[in-house]
């Protein structure tokens, strides 16, 4: 075949052997018995042996062809002088293990160098590159134990508790220098930047927890000896902080786009099935080129700087409008408003309005009984009211009703809460100006990633976390929810090449370029 080396008749004979006895018990009675279901396990095992003795033929056949050198030297700079061929190495891959068979350059009294290695990028331990990916996914996507569980299904291969902790720790090693490495694709003209952040608890092991936490945690008396009373903390938690950056494709909305009352919104269904299907608008803007970024050793400011640093790669001239969402958290407004006085960088930032309807739904239940129906009109009204600038107003007309009825302290709470809130945050509640350009008002998209990214994964039952582990697999879940991991592996593959051979051969490339 065109394009392909001659191959001697030997070179696969143990594969070309395993092929024949598969195709003759293939034929067999014994096959020929089988249930499909029970044929299809016995071909997946027996198929898994042919691949094993395909992958060890090859690395035989190189091995045969690997030319004696002269010009080998080590780290150190040394010529290895001498050569000796067949020094192996065990390789566990997908298919079970292997042998790697190379050529041993030595020098008396240093280390032997095998640029074989390098040229099959090996890696340091036993695990295959394959088998590491396929560990890593596992492992972010459920517990360790899982982990092990469906790699042994699909390989056969058993890999520790333990070792699929280190090798998930190592495979997040590069997340950071890829962001930074990988090219931006430039964002439709007119589409803003938006970030967004939150943070969640991770359940943690004492020795992890920040110093306040612990402190407190070790000062707690609890109420109750067999559980937490109300109000109660468990001190076992460490904050998890959650950045977002992304393209808004805008659509300008009003607020009645938004908030309508339970009557309007039966209208709206019934117009909408009317209509035939594939001919709705839009109605929210949609995100794209999300970059996703979570972490538990990182604090609020370290985390808010480094989706600064994402945004401003994407719009490095500063000619885009940049949008903020947040939750109303403090810490995360005076955060980002000192990144962007630093960075000198003008941005919008908004509160989430999910988060300001529940202050709403606070002071409704202070002007009426629970589920009455006046209530969900009272609160539509008010939030309408709010989407068109006048969040002042009605922070206002909601003290004056709570007065005007002689409410006692303790039925106005919920009222005076929702009041103090407005009035306090009404420098991120422009949400007339955000709808007119087309910008998101709400969370949706970093609350989603807090429960995928963090609840889905790092709350598993009886989990606890030390800092590099929860580090980890925050980081590769991260990378996989924003669409990267495939792209992140391959970079993490060539990174891995720098890190353990280039400074050991480089001198060897030099000369054999």
């Amino acid at each position: 075949m065109q394009g392909y080396e001659s191959v001697p008749d030997e070179a696969f004979a143990k594969s070309r052997k395993c092929f024949g006895e598969l195709e003759d018990w293939m034929a067999s009675e014994e096959a020929a018995g089988l249930q499909h279901g029970e044929l299809e396990e016995q071909l997946d095992a027996r198929g898994r042996e042919l691949l094993r003795r395909l992958f060890q033929d090859r690395l035989d056949l190189t091995a045969s062809r690997e030319v004696r050198r002269h010009d080998v030297t080590g780290e150190d700079g040394v010529v290895r002088t001498r050569a000796e061929r067949g020094r192996t190495r065990p390789l566990m891959t997908k298919f079970g293990q292997v042998t790697v068979s190379r050529i041993a350059y030595r020098s008396p009294g240093r280390p032997n160098v095998h640029p074989q290695d390098a040229a099959l990028n090996l890696p340091e331990e036993k695990h295959s590159h394959g088998l590491r990916k396929l560990a890593t996914v596992e492992a972010a996507r459920g517990s360790i134990e899982a982990a092990g569980a469906a790699v042994t299904r699909a390989t056969g291969v058993t890999i520790g508790k333990r070792q699929l902790e280190e090798l998930a720790r190592r495979a997040a090693a590069h997340v950071e220098a890829f962001y930074l490495w990988r090219v931006i694709e430039p964002a439709p003209d007119g589409c803003p930047l938006v970030l967004t952040f939150d943070g969640k608890g991770i359940v943690m092991l004492p020795d992890a927890l920040r110093p306040a936490t612990a402190k407190a945690a070790a000062a707690s008396e609890n109420k109750l000896a067999t559980r937490l009373s109300p109000g109660e903390k468990s001190g076992r938690k460490r904050m998890a902080e959650l950045a977002c950056v992304y393209d808004a494709l805008p659509v300008p909305r009003t607020p009645e786009d938004i908030i309508t009352t339970p009557a309007q919104q039966r209208r709206k269904k019934k117009a909408q099935a009317a209509k035939p299907r594939g001919k709705g608008k839009r109605r929210e803007p949609q995100a794209r080129g999300k970059w996703l970024a979570a972490s538990v050793t990182d604090d609020i400011p370290a985390v808010i700087a480094a989706a600064f640093g994402e945004a401003e790669r994407r719009d490095p001239s500063r000619r885009r409008e940049w949008a903020v969402l947040v939750d109303g958290n403090n810490a995360q407004i005076e955060a980002v408003t000192a990144e962007a006085a630093s960075r000198g960088i003008t941005v919008a930032v908004i509160i989430d309005l999910i988060h300001v309807l529940e202050y709403l739904w606070q002071a409704a239940w202070s002007f009426f009984d629970k589920g009455t129906p006046a209530a969900e009109e009272w609160v539509a009204d008010q939030a309408r009211k709010i989407l068109h600038g006048k969040a002042q107003q009605v922070a206002a007309g909601i003290r004056r009703r709570a007065t005007t009825y002689g409410y006692s302290p303790a039925e106005r709470a919920g009222a005076d809460e929702c009041a103090r809130y407005l009035h306090n945050k009404k420098d991120y509640l422009d949400y007339a100006t955000a709808l007119a350009k087309g910008w998101p008002i709400a969370t949706g998209i970093i609350e989603g990633a807090c429960r995928h990214i963090i609840k889905d994964r790092m709350d598993i039952t009886g989990a606890r976390w030390g800092l590099d582990g929860a580090e980890a697999i925050l980081k590769l879940r991260a990378v996989t929810a924003s669409g990267d991991f495939d792209a992140y592996w391959r970079y993490h593959l060539r990174r891995e090449h720098e890190r353990i051979h280039h400074a050991r051969y480089r001198e060897t490339y030099a000369l054999a370029a």
